[in-house]
């Protein structure tokens, strides 16, 4: 049997110094063959001509500014895969994070989802100070988000997209709703992906936003209630 096509969808926003080492993590993947898609959010510094110097390997797809979610869904709705695969545009994924997702897709216990281990990272070219204000835990650390995850299309269509009203916490609600759809999920023990930290990290920079997660953590648990899981 022909291998599966992967569908990897990379949000960014004027991300011009990380890009390119997010991309090249994706097609240093030992998983072939591979669907690259690249949503720029209306970046304003130089993404775009680095994507464009790649050429066929990666689609180029701009959008006017509408935040990470609306990226990350017209990603997925341009995707041909039955597999799809997301990578903000600022993270790295080790080489066999595909390869190792896939077999687990394969086995006996059939998930829907797998998730895998994140480790984060200080990113070097922060000047000395600004290294030094970013607290860093280096450990690795089961990964529940859109980065570290294989899925399959149509698991992921039965959930439906990411929440595009939520300025943060998104992943966290989408995952709460693929629970409630009974999603079958595996984590990995394995690193499968490096995340980077530095002075322009959403949350990093948004703080103030941080209050909207008490409600995104009701509605899960409400979900839960709902079918009789607490």
């Amino acid at each position: 049997m022909p291998e599966p096509l992967v569908s990897v969808v990379i949000p960014a926003w004027n991300v011009e110094r990380y890009i390119g080492e997010a991309i090249d993590s994706v097609l240093a993947q030992q998983h072939r063959p591979l669907e690259v898609i690249l949503v720029d959010d209306d970046s304003s510094d130089g993404t775009r001509a680095i994507v464009e110097s790649y050429g066929d390997p990666v689609r180029y797809v701009p959008q006017q500014h509408a935040g990470a979610s609306a990226a990350r869904n017209r990603g997925a709705r341009l995707a041909r895969g039955d597999l799809l695969a997301f990578l903000d545009g600022d993270d790295l994924w080790e080489p066999a994070k595909l390869s190792l997702q896939l077999r687990a897709l394969a086995s006996p216990a059939r998930p829907d989802i797998v998730f895998g281990h994140v480790r984060q990272f200080i990113s070097p070219d922060l000047a000395s100070a600004e290294r030094d204000r970013i607290r860093c835990d280096a450990a690795l650390q089961p990964g529940t988000v859109p980065s570290a995850m294989l899925i399959r299309r149509e698991a992921f269509d039965r959930v439906g997209g990411f929440d595009e009203t939520l300025r943060v916490g998104e992943a966290l609600d989408w995952l709460g709703r693929a629970r409630a759809c009974g999603l079958r999920e595996m984590m990995l023990a394995e690193h499968v992906l490096s995340r980077r930290l530095h002075g322009a990290n959403y949350m990093r920079g948004h703080g103030d936003l941080v209050g909207e997660y008490p409600s995104l953590i009701k509605a899960a648990l409400d979900r839960r209630r709902a079918r009789g899981m607490v």
